[in-house]
């Protein structure tokens, strides 16, 4: 067997990395604006650049779902989005979805509150991307039963197995007996 070996570098050929570019991207409602390398994520830019860590990197491969934001109502693995991609869109974390009433107080959205109703969550690391995710399923209109919030919810993964207790409060939600 014969071993070969690389030369070194030659810092004349040295390859030059892509200038970062502005970015502005508009979050639970804040414009921000970024100066983003053009490969960074949109989980990423959310985690690291905006301090917005309830969106977790589980898989980072787009199989976990607990990335999972809302982009323009719709959700999306936010791990296999580029931030450069999302430019003028609004973006919702799981951070936006409470809301403040006149008295300044939070409320949390309905689904947060189902889901503590429930006991939804074991470890909790899912919890945001399956919160998110439960938002745009049911602002997508197409679930009737409860067999349709597991087929539909089936891109978030929960490795505590809390999958009834979230049925039933996304059904709690959306009243639907998942008794049927």
């Amino acid at each position: 067997m014969q071993t070969t070996f690389l030369s070194e570098p030659n810092p004349k050929q040295a390859v030059s990395l892509p200038e970062k570019s502005l970015v502005t991207l508009t979050v639970n409602g804040v414009e921000k604006k970024l100066q983003l390398a053009p490969w960074t994520t949109l989980l990423d830019a959310l985690r690291e650049y905006m301090n917005l860590t309830g969106t977790k990197k589980g898989c980072d491969h787009g199989q976990c779902g607990a990335c999972t934001v809302l982009v323009d109502g719709k959700r999306i693995n936010s791990c296999l989005t580029l931030a450069v991609m999302k430019e003028g869109a609004e973006i919702t974390t799981i951070e936006g979805l409470a809301s403040t009433d006149n008295n300044f107080e939070t409320q949390l959205h309905p689904l947060q509150t189902a889901f503590i109703a429930h006991d939804a969550y074991q470890c909790g690391y899912c919890t945001p991307g399956q919160i998110c995710s439960a938002v745009g399923l049911i602002s997508e209109g197409r679930v009737r039963t409860a067999d349709d919030i597991r087929e539909l919810m089936s891109g978030n993964i929960c490795r505590c197995g809390a999958y009834p207790h979230i049925v039933d409060a996304i059904s709690e939600v959306m009243q639907i007996d998942t008794k049927a």
